[in-house]
């Protein structure tokens, strides 16, 4: 082969290489979710250590808010408060609207507030941080989406609130009905930290016969309507090929199925799904004091975020 047909062939790989590094391709653009920043939110979550984020700590539930709704203005995003009265004091939504110009919008949320007096590292700063991390990501490549995102944090999913219409998610919920053609799905994030490669997975009744003993993976949970985001996001997590995922497509009867903020969408018939790590049914410290940041994996928690930055990036 001469040199000058070497140097042709030469020139027109590295052309090709510049291509396909240079791509639409989320895993070339899309920077990585990272699990330093994941822990350094969280630290700021549940940095009250005189007062706890419950319902009845007012004062602290609205630092968090106050925090969450800086952090975001960070990532270039502006939030506003959904205020709301229970018992005649004031709880607040936060909530964050990527406006992009898309005739339809994605739903992406967690709840801050804890039950009782615990730090709630898992349920659900743990989800809050994955929601932060999320907006960073989608801020720094909002060129690649089809949709407007709409991040949600909200307050009162815990006890006594939980299943009432004082609900954080259930206020939202109601106030995007009207509009719910325009939503093109929901995600929650409830507890994404806590894994083993032990078995010490459990379910309820029936459903342990079809999936993993172990609780080393990530769980998306959805009702009949909803199941095409489940399905997304499980082949997205299956692409990156780091952590395993599980669908479980089921009625809100199954105990644990609606356990959480997505539940209030079901209701108005919105598709919404929970990304999970099962929370009591893997995790022992749930609703303990025992519920604290070094129990939890933050490189696992930055592939599911890797995992849903990647399904709305590809999301038809």
């Amino acid at each position: 082969m001469s040199f000058h047909i070497f140097k042709k062939i030469l020139s027109s790989t590295i052309f090709v290489l510049i291509i396909l590094l240079t791509s639409n391709n989320y895993a070339e653009t899309v920077t990585k979710a990272n699990p330093a920043y994941l822990k350094m939110y969280m630290n700021n979550i549940v940095g009250g250590k005189d007062a706890y984020r419950n319902y009845r700590n007012i004062a602290e539930l609205n630092r968090v808010a106050a925090w969450i709704k800086g952090q975001m203005k960070q990532f270039g995003i502006e939030c506003s408060y959904q205020n709301y009265s229970v018992d005649r004091q004031t709880y607040r939504n936060v909530v964050c609207p990527l406006n992009l110009n898309q005739t339809k919008k994605i739903i992406v949320g967690a709840h801050y507030d804890v039950f009782g007096e615990q730090d709630g590292a898992d349920d659900n700063a743990s989800g809050v941080a994955g929601v932060l991390e999320t907006a960073r990501l989608m801020a720094q490549n909002k060129n690649q989406l089809k949709y407007n995102i709409e991040f949600v944090f909200y307050t009162l999913e815990e006890p006594p609130y939980f299943r009432t219409e004082h609900m954080g998610s259930y206020i939202h919920a109601k106030s995007v009905e009207k509009s719910k053609h325009e939503i093109f799905g929901v995600y929650i994030l409830e507890m994404i930290g806590y894994y083993s490669e032990r078995d010490i997975q459990t379910y309820p009744t029936g459903l342990g016969l079809f999936y993993p003993s172990h609780g080393d993976f990530i769980a998306a949970i959805s009702n009949y309507s909803s199941r095409s985001l489940s399905a997304n996001f499980c082949h997205q997590m299956s692409s990156l090929d780091k952590l395993q995922c599980e669908r479980l497509i089921a009625p809100s009867f199954i105990e644990g199925v609606d356990f959480s903020d997505h539940g209030n969408y079901w209701k108005y018939d919105i598709p919404a799904i929970m990304i999970t790590d099962t929370a009591f049914f893997r995790n022992p410290h749930y609703h303990l004091k025992t519920d604290q940041m070094s129990q939890l994996n933050f490189i696992k928690m930055a592939d599911v975020v890797d995992g849903l930055v990647r399904s709305m990036v590809n999301q038809k």
